[in-house]
């Protein structure tokens, strides 16, 4: 059995799904990897690298489709192509399953047992095939970085014959693993930073970077299955908007990271906080792919609404595509690593564990997540 790796589709996309490092794991597992000619071109990484790991190059993509075991592809391909993978072969990648039901179906209709990166448990054995934790560490460091690019002030006291720069204010909305990510950089640069996230209990680990918490009575909160914060009521909703108001009044860079896995992001600033900004200072929102924390961030743009500048870009991770890619590719070398049966010494779909119950969606053309499947019949 064969591992391919097609280049992606999307435009949007800069990241690849294999590294030299990665495809050098793998055939030492004694797989066969086939990657298509320059996949990793835009990062650095030429077919020869490929090579010399182990792999064969291709060039013909719909041969390489109808003759791979397993597919592995970061955003998921068009659904018209999804025919052209051989019914009983496996498919790995980021596929947004309660949100593309059109991909869901499609791989289901075509026999391939699809696994959504997405749906990685969270435990410790599968760290290593974290994702999504991977990704958005990448993004919590860029978009710290970006918003500085885009602030016109310094981050770090400077004391200068001239006289002191007092440090720019950060403000990080959601304490998730983007959110730390984005404090423990903000912090290297310099900044006074403080941070609010509706779990209570990720206080200790704000308060270990530096950054003070913001603490907001909301009553009962905290969060579900995975680590994801529980989506608040309308009156929660009000006290945090309420509560934030005047933190964000004196803050010059915001990076907002509130997320609803499988739902839209709740909006966290409104219009009229936004008002209440100073002029000259920025938001960064990383939800905007989901709906979006900041009413009016516009996917893919740049606003300035009151003075303040809303950065809404797309795939944040995949602007520090090099690391982005090498950290990702990890992720699915462990994948392949948990599929891996040494007996047949071939991928084995094992149904009983626990990381491919939990990543699994699509299989002999059925919707065998249960998740996925009772979110389809709710909103068909």
């Amino acid at each position: 059995m064969n591992a391919l790796f097609p280049k992606e589709t999307d435009a949007a996309e800069t990241r690849v799904a294999a590294s030299p490092e990665s495809v050098a794991s793998i055939t030492g597992l004694g797989l066969s990897v086939v990657v298509e000619s320059g996949i990793g071109t835009g990062v650095g990484w030429q077919d020869a690298d490929y090579k010399e790991a182990g792999a064969t190059i291709a060039k013909d993509r719909t041969e390489l489709f109808s003759t791979a075991g397993l597919v592995v592809c970061v955003r998921a391909p068009d659904p018209a192509s999804i025919g052209s993978i051989q019914s009983g072969s496996m498919y790995a990648g980021f596929l947004d399953p309660f949100n593309r039901s059109d991909l869901v179906h499609a791989f289901a209709n075509a026999g391939v047992s699809a696994m959504s990166m997405e749906m990685v448990p969270r435990t410790t054995r599968a760290q290593k095939l974290d994702a999504l934790s991977s990704q958005h560490s990448i993004a919590g460091y860029y978009m710290v970085i970006l918003a500085a690019e885009r602030l016109g002030k310094a981050l770090p006291m400077m004391a200068t014959p001239s006289g002191v720069i007092q440090p720019a204010r950060v403000l990080v909305i959601g304490a998730g693993v983007a959110g730390l990510q984005a404090i423990a950089t903000a912090k290297r640069l310099g900044a006074r930073i403080e941070a609010f996230d509706t779990r209570p209990a990720v206080k200790e680990q704000v308060e270990s970077l530096g950054a003070k918490f913001i603490e907001i009575d909301l009553g009962e909160s905290g969060e579900i299955e995975g680590g994801y914060a529980k989506e608040l009521t309308p009156e929660q909703v009000a006290k945090q908007q309420e509560g934030m108001t005047k933190a964000l009044e004196r803050s010059d860079i915001v990076i907002t990271t509130a997320a609803l896995f499988g739902r839209p992001a709740p909006v966290v600033i409104t219009d009229a906080m936004l008002e209440r900004m100073k002029p000259g200072s920025l938001v960064v929102d990383y939800a905007v792919a989901t709906g979006g924390n900041v009413e009016g961030s516009v996917m893919g743009d740049e606003v300035i609404r009151h003075g303040v500048r809303i950065v809404g870009l797309e795939n944040y991770p995949g602007r520090v595509a090099f690391d982005a890619s090498r950290m990702y590719a990890n992720n699915i070398a462990g994948l392949i690593q948990v599929l891996f049966d040494k007996e047949s010494g071939s991928l084995v779909l094992n149904r009983e564990d626990d990381i491919v119950a939990g990543c699994l969606i699509t299989h002999g053309g059925e919707i065998v997540n249960e998740r996925i499947r009772a979110h389809l019949a709710q909103t068909t």
